[in-house]
């Protein structure tokens, strides 16, 4: 139980990040991109779109923790932030083949892969509902329903 809340904890935190991080690329593209680890032109150019559309994808990926959290099921939030982690995987990948610095392909994305990856973890090996039993038990409940007694 103690795990779930753990990972009920960073998640919050990873997702508040995430749409963070999403606003910045909205409100200041090109220190946002420099802070991913990609440099982009000065005066605009054709891919400036781009860096919104990726700030746009963070806040609904940011928002999309938020309403896993408030539904309640660690598992499918746990599933989430595992597949979710592909992201920052990918976004490392981008900052190595356009050469970018390797400190925030891995200091960074590497590091937020992880995290997401260890509160997945917690929230995937936690009981299926917050307060659930173990299956244990479950399984004396369910004796307990079949003979009346406890």
């Amino acid at each position: 139980m103690a795990m779930t809340k753990i990972g009920y904890g960073l998640s919050g935190l990873v997702g508040a990040g995430i749409a963070f991080i999403g606003a910045r690329f909205l409100f200041a593209p090109r220190v946002a991109a420099a802070a991913f680890g990609i440099t982009t032109e000065q005066n605009g150019g054709p891919a400036d779109p781009y860096l919104a559309v990726k700030g746009v994808r963070d806040i609904t990926s940011g928002i999309a923790v938020f309403v896993l959290l408030a539904a309640g099921t660690p598992r499918i939030l746990g599933g989430y932030m595992a597949a979710a982690s592909l992201i920052p995987i990918g976004d490392g990948i981008i900052v190595l083949r356009r050469h970018g610095p390797k400190a925030t392909a891995y200091g960074v994305h590497g590091a937020t892969a992880a995290v997401m990856l260890a509160t997945a973890a917690m929230l995937l090996t936690g009981p299926a509902q917050p307060g659930a039993r173990s299956d244990s038990g479950t399984a004396q409940n369910a004796h307990a329903d079949q003979t009346g007694t406890p």
